[in-house]
Order: C-alpha cells, then sequence, then structure tokens
C-alpha cells in the first residue's frame, strides 16, 4: 500500500516514514504542499497531510485537491486543537484527522481503516479462495501456511487480491509497490511477481501474466 506523507517536520517525517515504513507501506514523504499537488497523479491509497506547511496551506493543498476531483482518502495532521480547525477541514473534504503529539501505532490504524473505506470493505480480513491476507499485520495464508512475505511481497499480493478476477496492469502494479525515491530496473516488478506466485504454490491461488496487459489472480 502506498502513501504520501506532507509533512514539513523533518524530525517528525522522519519517524513517521520509518515506522510506517516498518508496518509494511510504501511511503513516499514531501515537505511542502506544491510539491505534493505535482506528486498526486502517483497511485495513493491514502495521503496524510500536515496543515501548516511553509509554502501553502494544508487546507489550500486539500481544496484544490478535491476541486480537481482526487478522491483519495486524506488525514489531516495538525497540531491545532480548535474545533473550527477540525471541522473546517472536514467540510472541505478530509476524511479523518489527528492532533498532534499522536501515537505512531494509531496513525497506522488509521490509514489502514481509510485504505479499507476507500475500496468498501471494511473488514481487515481478505480471502480469496483459501489465501486469506490480514491487513492489519501484513501476513498471508493458503490453508493457514504463512507465506512470509516481505514488504513488497504482501503489496503484491494485497493489490492482485483486492482486485482477483480483473487485470492489474503492470504500470499501477509498478505505482503501488515502488516510492519515487526507489531504485525499480525493469525487470524488477517481474522479479517480487515471480517470488509471490512460487510462494503461493501448490495449491494457492494462481497469477496468470496476461502479455502487454498485466497480472490476473485466480483462486486455486
Amino acid at each position: 500500500m502506498r502513501l504520501l506523507i506532507v509533512e514539513d517536520d523533518k524530525a517528525l517525517g522522519r519517524g513517521v516514514v520509518s515506522f510506517l515504513r516498518s508496518e509494511q507501506f510504501t511511503v513516499d514523504w514531501v515537505l511542502d504542499g506544491e510539491t505534493a499537488l505535482q506528486q498526486v497523479s502517483e497511485p495513493y491509497a491514502v495521503i496524510v497531510l500536515d496543515l501548516g506547511l511553509p509554502d501553502i496551506s494544508g487546507l489550500e493543498v486539500l481544496v484544490r485537491l478535491r476541486r480537481a476531483g482526487n478522491r483519495t482518502p486524506l488525514l489531516i495532521l495538525t497540531a491545532r486543537d480548535g474545533l473550527k480547525d477540525r471541522v473546517g477541514g472536514l467540510d472541505l473534504g478530509a476524511d479523518d484527522y489527528m492532533l498532534k503529539p499522536f501515537e505512531l501505532e494509531e496513525l497506522a490504524a488509521r490509514i489502514r481503516a481509510l485504505a479499507r473505506r476507500r475500496g468498501d470493505d471494511p473488514s481487515p480480513v481478505l480471502t480469496v479462495g483459501n489465501l486469506m491476507l490480514d491487513r492489519n499485520s501484513a501476513r498471508a495464508y493458503v490453508d493457514g501456511r504463512d507465506l512470509e512475505l516481505r514488504r513488497r511481497e504482501h503489496t503484491v499480493l494485497l493489490v492482485l487480491a483486492t482486485n482477483a478476477g480483473r487485470v492489474v496492469s503492470r504500470r499501477r502494479l509498478t505505482g503501488e509497490i515502488f516510492g519515487h525515491d526507489d531504485e525499480a530496473g525493469p525487470n524488477a516488478l517481474d522479479l517480487y511477481v515471480g517470488r509471490v506466485r512460487r510462494k503461493l504454490e501448490p495449491n494457492g491461488p494462481k497469477i496468470v501474466t496476461l502479455r502487454g496487459q498485466g497480472y490476473l489472480l485466480q483462486p486455486a
């Protein structure tokens, strides 16, 4: 799951990014609103937006995103504890907010909840045939067997499982698993898909490659 963090406090940003990556998220981090607006063409599952940015305010970023038709779930981070600020952000199109200081574990939980809501699936557990994925723990099982997936492997499988029976393009899958600072060679996606395919064997769902189109997950 790929996230965009918009936070100008470098110490806080480093801590948030480090923790979220340890929770199996793919994370891009920018320091100002204008850069965030340039970045949102990427396929983010959730945007985490600080209100007190150095160039344009977080509320202005939010307004521009929604006016442009961007409906990515968005969580506001703010040190402003006034009711007016919180209500204003929600009325302008934010989906949730957290007051600083906050617990990183709660931030991760709220991000997962927003991502599930976007997919119209409130359950943290996703099943495809005999495959079960736990979004909260980033673990996956086939008939109770732990697949022991690494972060990007889990993201590959989660995206395919969320779209089980439908083709997921290479471009979309690449965008989901690699951040803009990641060095990804031309065969990097095939490498991760191949690893997941082997871990699903012999009795899990099958990942089908459709040349020129993408990948398809079929239940066992």
